[in-house]
């Protein structure tokens, strides 16, 4: 008894980088697309999950590896190994794409606004100012704690597919099973956004700064390589909630999503006021975990690959460059998203595309670095673990390409 204690108590000192991470690809990029998902593919595009849920536990796994072994971030790495004209090229791609989220994140937080009747530009104000505040004044383990009490509120996407009444085993059902759907050109398009938006190009480089930030030792690797995989499972689960609550409403009853305001009020009479409101509450705390997350990646980015200090536990005057480019990165989305005619459903699938599109040059450099015997030791990856991600990557590398052609020749 007293052993397992024991480990479970080493288990709870080393969570928190992987869940964490994992939990914030659910942020509100992550909330629309799959309900835009679900309501235009139904339960057919649960199909994606499975093969995502492990695909998401082995990336985050080897990042987190890599940061225990070698006590440095993806950036930092990028740089000292391919040089600064590389890493120049990696870090444009990286805010490039973490640009693109955070415009979804602030306007997912201004939809939620829209469903409580909450003024959209003081509700994207004070979360800013909530976030500077929030990181700059606080220590690497109270931001932690912070982070992970927010995940409790995902429960509301548990409540919202309860109160819509879905058919459950038609939704196992299509867990394990695909139907015919799988070979459209919009399936694949959703599909890729899907992807993007769940393992993306900014949790490769946040698991692994915010890994180095805790400083695990290598003896808990197994403790790390176990929270990894919880938190690929966690955060899918509540994934499956979210494309649920849509396919059980807006697919069932044949209702698009076309805009941001429409999108608030379609679910209402499915699911009860109070189970809308439960989804708006979760949308505004996966779109705060998200900004925050996200803008720290950026942080986290441009410290490592120009050398400049980058930590949570750095006091403001010592991490000065680190706290602006967190800042800046929230304000430049935020302003363009406060206007009035921003399209929320005409940039979310692509910028979620894109994040899937750019995927395989990040697992490019992830592999070959996790590979790297002078560095990684005896810690390098598996036969089945190279096998399982190079097959991975080069799948979607195809699904990418096609995504590209249909992007340029949408009539083919």
């Amino acid at each position: 008894m007293k052993g397992i204690l024991k480990k479970a108590l080493i288990f709870l000192g080393v969570l928190g980088p992987s869940v964490i991470t994992t939990m914030a690809g659910n942020d509100g990029a992550g909330v629309i697309t799959y309900s835009m998902a679900g309501a235009q593919f139904g339960y057919a595009i649960l199909i994606t999950l499975p093969f995502l849920t492990f695909l998401y536990a082995i990336t985050q796994e080897m990042g987190s590896r890599v940061a225990i072994v070698s006590g440095k971030g993806l950036g930092d790495i990028i740089r000292e190994r391919f040089g600064i004209r590389i890493a120049t090229f990696v870090f444009v791609l990286i805010i490039v794409a973490n640009f693109g989220t955070l415009l979804t994140d602030f306007a997912a937080l201004k939809l939620a606004g829209t469903m409580l009747n909450i003024p959209a530009i003081p509700l994207i104000a004070v979360t800013i100012l909530f976030c500077f505040l929030l990181v700059t004044f606080s220590n690497y383990e109270k931001s932690q704690k912070v982070f992970l009490a927010g995940i409790i509120l995902y429960l509301a996407y548990v409540f919202s597919a309860i109160k819509s009444s879905p058919d459950w085993g038609s939704t196992v059902t299509h867990l394990l099973i695909p139907d015919g759907s799988i070979f459209s050109k919009g399936f694949l398009i959703a599909s890729m956004a899907v992807l993007g938006t769940t393992i993306t190009p900014w949790g490769q480089f946040f698991v692994q700064s915010y890994m180095k930030d805790k400083n695990v030792s290598t003896d808990r690797l197994g403790y790390a390589k176990l929270e990894a995989f919880l938190g690929a499972f966690l955060s899918n689960f509540f994934t499956y909630f979210m494309m649920v609550a849509t396919a059980a409403t807006l697919f069932l009853h044949k209702i698009p999503l076309t805009s941001g305001e429409q999108a608030a009020l379609a679910i209402k009479p499915f699911v009860g006021d109070l189970a809308s409101t439960f989804f708006a509450i979760g949308l505004i705390s996966a779109a705060i975990i998200g900004i925050v997350i996200i803008s720290l990646t950026s942080a986290y980015a441009f410290s490592e690959f120009f050398g400049f200090s980058g930590s949570l536990d750095d006091p403001y005057n010592k991490g000065k460059t680190f706290y602006t480019i967190f800042l800046l990165s929230m304000i430049f989305p935020a302003l363009l998203v406060a206007t009035p005619f921003f399209p929320l459903f005409a940039i979310v699938l692509y910028t979620q595309s894109l994040n899937g599109i750019l995927l395989p040059i990040f697992f490019f450099f992830l592999l070959k670095i996790v590979n790297d015997k002078n560095l990684m030791g005896k810690y390098v990856n598996g036969r089945a673990y190279n096998f399982v991600a190079i097959t991975s990557t080069i799948l979607i590398v195809i699904a990418a390409l096609v995504t590209i052609v249909y992007g340029i020749l949408p009539n083919l």
